[in-house]
């Protein structure tokens, strides 16, 4: 059984994965995402058919602190956050590290070291 990707967040956000083809989204205007946030990204976390769950990484800062804890802990669905800035692609690193079990990365600096 194959999974889904589901999409969180503002309408402009989701557009372009509903575009590429992603059937599962929660939009949340920006002036709600104060009110709305928190029960979009519970919504999907809690799909047993959702796999992966793609977010902003601006919109962390909107949940609460109980929301965001699961959000950034979550292993099944992986939750990965882009955008928000240089500071992505540390962000991208270890969520891929934490979704695997490994640190890709790791394993090409050691290969480039030899």
């Amino acid at each position: 059984m194959s999974q889904e990707i589901a999409v969180v967040g503002s309408p402009e956000f989701t557009t372009g994965f509903r575009l590429a083809g992603v059937r599962r989204f929660e939009n949340v205007p920006d002036d709600e995402k104060a009110d709305t946030l928190d029960d979009a990204a519970t919504a999907v976390l809690e799909d047993g058919d959702v796999g992966i769950v793609i977010m902003h990484e601006d919109d962390l800062e909107y949940l609460s602190r109980n929301v965001r804890s699961d959000v950034e802990t979550s292993v099944e669905p992986v939750v990965i956050t882009i955008g928000g800035g240089a500071g992505g692609g540390g962000g991208l690193r270890e969520q891929i590290k934490r979704a695997i079990g490994i640190d890709l990365m790791d394993e090409d600096e050691d290969q480039d070291s030899q």
